[in-house]
């Protein structure tokens, strides 16, 4: 039986091969990769030819590709997904380098303690 965290890799893997393909339908350059840290991620290459990593967030079901609030977008919606995530591609991405999600979860604790 597989552990938890290989489920969920799989599935993300599953959630990120399907995006490919509706992105490479749409003439979107996108390549199905494993980062460094073992997850897997969707290179897509922009306008500009740069290149983002998009990433599935299990949790909050969000597909993304950096911190900003407009570098996300829900994954329960694949057809609207896949439509901002062109949309964004065709644009450009932000300068500057790609920004990673993360708690902070000392700052969680801290508020708690207040």
């Amino acid at each position: 039986m597989k552990s938890i965290k290989e489920q969920q890799a799989a599935y993300a893997q599953r959630l990120l091969t399907t995006l490919r393909d509706e992105l490479v339908g749409r003439q979107i350059t996108a390549v199905l990769v494993v980062a460094a840290d073992g997850r897997p991620g969707l290179d897509v290459t922009d306008s500009r030819f740069r290149t983002r990593r998009v990433y599935a967030h299990l949790a909050f079901c969000w597909f993304y590709w950096g911190d900003r609030e407009d570098e996300r977008v829900t994954s329960l919606r694949m057809p609207a997904a896949v439509d901002r995530i062109e949309q964004a591609a065709q644009d450009g991405w932000h300068e500057g380098e790609q920004g990673e999600l993360g708690m902070d979860l000392s700052r969680i604790v801290d508020a708690y303690r207040a």
